[in-house]
């Protein structure tokens, strides 16, 4: 009978758990103890992070589609630090950019093994239920997303493994903690797969190419032993893979296409260096070919899918064989260069790179640390952002007609890695108090527009005065391969079509002495060693040329100030235990000095004080009334002040917001007065001497004591 059986006969509730040690911590994962119902699940534990990973696939592949629909989300839980969430509605919302980027640093490997042909929705979801900050969570779900597809019945040609490198005093280390990477001069993430690295991303201080070679190399090593912890998980708890429905193209159909459109007239039409003259050919082309099928509907509904791979066979085939290029380019030539500055009136700072049809205008807004952006994460280290670089990428830059819905997940990671590569240049804040908004309008685009934003972001904040240490270049590198692992050829500066059907997007950024970023996008299986190698020494060489033929000619150096039309800050230094004297009780003494002043004051609690203003009378007026404050009083000293009371034993002085003394009747005159009117009025600004203190230990001032030359 139902009711008479256990509970551990009515759902299983038996799992297996297997472990590891990663980077001197035990990296544990159970299998079939939750998530039953995804088609994979893994329950991941390194350290206290604990992160729940699954695996899910539509059991029909999605109509009219012509791409593969994976999707990848990372959860961030509030609960997971032990914090509730802000906010009206006390939950967790849209996901923060820190999520989306490491959803598309799990995508990124994990996409390019999945068969090309293979059209069902996937979801691979990461939902971080704990931090510990010895264990960074976006390994964990890098791991756990290869895991858990890798024992599901997905079709999937894994696993990958993932690794992070950080390096201290030029000592290279394995996952890092939280606290080793704020002290780290390189954020580095390799994913590879059993032979070879599928993906990198890194963020660096001017790490030298050799260096950065043998970190990715020295996580490579580790991501085998990784994959061959996740082999044995396969091997005893992994499904057998479905099959499912193809969407490859049909060779009759190519057949069909070439006697209409021969490889040569394919060649025509897609060699040259117009965008727009090529999209206006193949359009040419795909009018006359649904033309010819118009009585076969399976032609028709595969037709645009294998006139894509028709150019790609065309594009692919001349570049490999042929040594030629769309543009006519060689194979390591950049294409034309314009750099300049000032492109935008009354900003603070502004340039324009432009790189062949790949075409961007970067504003510089230069605001006090106050306007720095909050940052509100799992990662409690990292509360805010003083450098903000945002990218936007409008349909009109590829000639296309869409709505703009805001930054999607590609500008948001564009804007992220140009962010990334400009960092380790930008003065401290000591330096250059000001917060930092970069913003990189794409005019036109034909190629790695994320590597023209570096340029264009590094010359408008030299045109901005901000007193960058050294400029910034990127440029991207691609590939083509054949049938072998010898059979491959790299690319100099990439356009669309070549990322578009070509294996790989190697994007580097850096200064004349290192790596400032790197992002590697692969569509194959992989790179060898040599591979990688050469992406980065040829990426080096056009840094080098971008940096000295054309960024530096537009403008060579930081100018020495700020724009007129950007705020002017004073920095000084109080001491933090009169930090309350300023702020006044509920703010009513320094929200005194910025009504009178109109300045906007800023106040670290390391006594640190900013005064940001347009009028530079009006902020040396507050750094007045701040020393004022927070000096003590001294025999012998001279202040300014104005009446704000009479009584008839003295009148009250104001010297600053807060700020007061008193001048005896005695002491007002030097003839003697019966009334303190007969001197003084509410309002009358006049300048005393401090006497000391008297015998009860108050502090006096006196007009009539005033030397002569300081008299009114």
């Amino acid at each position: 009978m139902e009711e008479n059986r256990t509970f551990a006969e009515k759902y299983d509730t038996s799992y297996k758990t297997y472990s590891m040690e990663l980077a001197g911590r035990t990296l544990s994962v159970d299998i079939g103890r939750v998530g039953k119902q995804a088609n994979g699940c893994a329950f991941m534990h390194y350290g206290d992070t604990t992160l729940l990973c699954t695996a899910t696939a539509s059991a029909k592949p999605r109509e009219g589609v012509d791409f593969f629909p994976l999707s990848v989300d990372y959860e961030e839980k509030f609960y997971a630090v032990g914090r509730i969430p802000g906010g009206f509605k006390k939950r967790e919302g849209k996901a923060s950019d820190h999520a989306i980027l490491t959803s598309r640093v799990i995508d990124r490997p994990m996409r390019p093994l999945f068969p090309k042909d293979y059209r069902n929705d996937v979801t691979l979801n990461c939902m971080v239920m704990s931090v510990d900050p010895e264990c960074a969570p976006e390994v964990v779900a890098m791991l756990g997303a290869s895991i858990a597809t890798s024992i599901s019945d997905i079709p999937f040609d894994g696993p990958c493994a993932a690794t992070q490198i950080g390096m201290i005093d030029g000592k290279l280390i394995i996952n890092p903690t939280v606290d080793q990477n704020d002290n780290s001069d390189l954020n580095l993430t390799v994913a590879s797969t059993r032979d070879k690295v599928i993906m990198i991303e890194a963020g660096a201080n001017e790490i030298p190419e050799a260096k950065m070679i043998e970190a990715i190399y020295l996580a490579d090593e580790v991501n085998k032993k990784v994959i061959a912890f996740i082999d044995k998980i396969v091997a005893e708890c992994g499904k057998p893979k479905h099959s499912y429905e193809s969407c490859a193209v049909s060779g009759d159909l190519f057949d069909a296409i070439k006697e209409i459109v021969p490889p040569e007239e394919m060649e025509k039409a897609v060699f040259t260096d117009e965008k727009q003259v090529r999209d206006e050919n193949i359009r040419r082309i795909t009018e006359m070919l649904e033309e010819k099928f118009a009585d076969n509907e399976e032609y028709l509904a595969m037709l645009p899918d294998a006139i894509y791979q028709y150019q790609k066979k065309t594009v692919r085939k001349m570049i490999l064989k042929d040594h030629k290029r769309p543009d006519g380019r060689s194979i390591r030539q950049i294409r034309p260069l314009a750099a300049e500055v000032d492109v935008i009136p009354r900003v603070h700072g502004s340039a324009m790179f432009t790189r062949g049809q790949t075409q961007i205008c970067n504003v510089v807004t230069l605001a006090p640390l106050s306007d720095a952006q909050r940052i509100d994460g799992l990662d409690e280290n990292i509360t805010e952002k003083r450098y903000m670089h945002q990218y936007n990428f409008p349909s009109y830059s590829v000639g296309e007609t869409k709505p703009n819905r805001g930054p999607g997940r590609r500008e948001i990671g564009h804007g992220a890695l140009a962010e990334r590569a400009l960092i380790p240049v930008l003065p401290s804040t000591e330096e250059f108090p000001y917060a930092i908004r970069s913003v990189s309008e794409t005019f036109e685009s034909n190629g790695s527009t994320s590597q023209a934003s570096v340029c264009a972001s590094s010359m408008a904040l030299m045109a901005a005065g901000v007193p960058v240490k050294k400029p910034v270049a990127g440029i991207s590198c691609g590939l083509v391969t054949g049938d072998t692992d010898d059979d491959y050829l790299v690319l100099t500066d990439i356009q669309g079509l070549e990322d578009f059907f070509g294996d790989m997007d190697f994007k580097v950024a850096g200064t004349h002495d290192g790596i400032t970023a790197i992002q590697m996008d692969i569509k194959i299986h992989g790179l060898t060693r040599p591979i990688v190698e050469e992406a980065i020494s040829r990426c080096k060489d056009a840094r080098e040329f971008i940096l000295t033929e054309v960024m530096e000619k537009a403008i060579a150096a930081p100018r020495d100030s700020v724009s007129e039309y950007a705020p002017k800050i004073i920095q000084i230094h109080i001491d933090p235990e009169k930090i309350g004297d300023v702020v006044g009780q509920r703010g009513k003494t320094i929200n005194e000095i910025i009504a009178r002043t109109g300045v906007k004051i800023d106040i670290e609690e390391d006594g640190s004080v900013n005064i940001c203003g347009n009028d530079k009378a009006m902020m040396d007026k507050a750094v007045e009334y701040i020393h004022i404050i927070t000096t003590d009083f001294e025999k012998g000293q001279i202040l300014t002040g104005k009446v704000v009371s009479i009584k008839e034993f003295g009148a009250f002085l104001e010297f600053a917001p807060g700020k007061e003394g008193m001048v005896h009747i005695s002491k007002i005159a030097r003839e003697r007065i019966e009334h303190v009117e007969d001197v003084l009025t509410l309002g009358d600004v006049v300048k005393v001497i401090c006497l000391g203190k008297d015998r009860l230990g108050r502090v006096s001032f006196s007009i009539k004591d005033l030397p002569k030359d300081e008299r009114n």
